[in-house]
């Protein structure tokens, strides 16, 4: 990863078009490498657009069975299928990309029933990790939100856990530094849900959780973001 010394329109940088080089923040980068990626797996990217990490997955590991990127936006969906086109990869309505138009808390409507060998959640949050660059976010959350979407994340652990695949590996994550998002919800999750093991993060970055690890925003660094992986047990 490089670091630009002031921000420029992408446009502008040396090779943007070509597709040679993405731009994400520091800490929203370290989402692909969390999922353990192998040639042949399958892999859900829920919730996937603009379509950052879903690129990023790709450009580990190319060789993948299939990888399907999910959002429930159409018009966020064709900003996934602008970068996928930027960087060369296979046309999106092609295999072994799939972009699909769909609920995450509705799988019955979009999954075919195979099992996802890995599964990356980048679950809608309060985004207080990103205010420097949303300062909106100040005016437009209230406290009362937090557990509402603490539920809502609940809920699309619950639905897509049985998508995943008998030691396949998921991987939450949000942009939130709000402790009732991100541990209390895995804390939660893996309390009611048997077959959820954590899977501590062995890394020299963020903060070590009961479950996971939190990112802070730094002062000329990354964003604030939190990760946790769960194992799904045989």
């Amino acid at each position: 990863g490089l670091t630009l010394d002031r921000a420029v329109d992408v446009k502008l940088l040396p090779g943007f078009d070509q597709g040679l080089v993405s731009v994400q923040d520091e800490a929203a980068q370290m989402a692909a490498p969390l999922l353990q990626l192998k040639p042949g797996q399958r892999v859900l990217d829920a919730c996937c657009a603009p379509g950052g990490k879903t690129c990023h997955i790709l450009e580990l590991v190319t060789s993948l069975r299939q990888l399907v990127a999910l959002d429930i936006e159409p018009s966020r969906l064709d900003r996934v299928r602008q970068n996928l086109r930027r960087l060369g990869f296979t046309d999106a309505r092609a295999e072994p990309v799939k972009l699909i138009c769909g609920n995450a808390l509705e799988p019955k409507n979009w999954w075919n029933g195979e099992p996802f060998d890995r599964i990356l959640l980048d679950a809608p949050c309060s985004a207080t990790g990103v205010i420097r660059r949303h300062p909106d976010i100040k005016i437009l959350r209230s406290p009362t939100d937090i557990a509402k979407l603490a539920q809502l994340q609940r809920d699309l652990l619950r639905q897509l856990w049985p998508l995943l695949a008998p030691e396949g590996v998921l991987v939450y994550a949000t942009c939130s530094i709000m402790p009732e998002e991100n541990t209390g919800v895995i804390e939660q999750f893996i309390a009611s849900q048997t077959d959820a093991i954590d899977q501590p993060i062995d890394a020299d970055w963020g903060i070590q959780q009961p479950c996971g690890r939190q990112l802070l925003p730094q002062t000329g660094g990354h964003d604030g973001f939190y990760y946790a992986c769960l194992r799904k047990g045989k």
